[in-house]
C-alpha cells in the first residue's frame, strides 16, 4: 500500500505563487511515474504536470511556463512551484504516483492508481 501527503496548498492573489509538497510512503518503488491533477469546481480531474523517476517531465499547455514540477528521487516527494497564479488555477490539487511504470507519465487520471487526499488552491482575481 502506498500513501500519499500532500501540503503546501492555500489562498493567494493573481500573480502570486504557492508550492505544492507531496510525499510518498509505504510499498514504494524507485521507477515510477509521479505527478499533480487538478479539479477545478463544476468540472473534471485534469492533468497538470508529470514526471518520471529519470526526469522527464509532461505539462498541461494550459500551466506551461509557469509551472515546474520537480522531485527529491532519494525521498520520493513531489513538488509543484506554481508562479503567475490567476483565477482559472483555483481547484484541488492532487498527487499521484504510478509505480508499475515510469515511461510515459501521461497526463491522463487513468494511469494513475495511488491519489493523496488533495490539497485546495484558491486564487483570488
Amino acid at each position: 500500500q502506498v500513501q500519499l501527503v500532500e501540503s503546501g496548498g492555500g489562498s493567494v492573489q493573481a500573480g502570486g505563487s504557492l508550492r505544492l509538497s507531496c510525499s510518498a510512503s509505504g510499498n514504494t518503488y524507485s521507477r515510477y511515474c509521479m505527478g499533480w491533477f487538478r479539479r477545478a469546481p463544476g468540472k473534471e480531474r485534469e492533468g497538470v504536470a508529470t514526471i518520471s523517476s529519470t526526469g522527464v517531465r509532461n505539462y498541461a499547455d494550459s500551466v506551461k511556463g509557469r509551472f515546474t514540477v520537480s522531485q527529491d528521487n532519494g525521498k520520493i516527494t513531489l513538488y509543484l512551484q506554481m508562479d503567475s497564479l490567476k483565477p482559472d488555477d483555483t481547484g484541488i490539487y492532487y498527487c499521484a504516483a504510478d509505480f508499475t511504470q515510469w515511461w510515459p507519465c501521461e497526463l491522463r487520471d487513468g494511469q494513475y492508481n495511488n491519489w493523496g487526499q488533495g490539497t485546495q488552491v484558491t486564487v483570488s482575481s
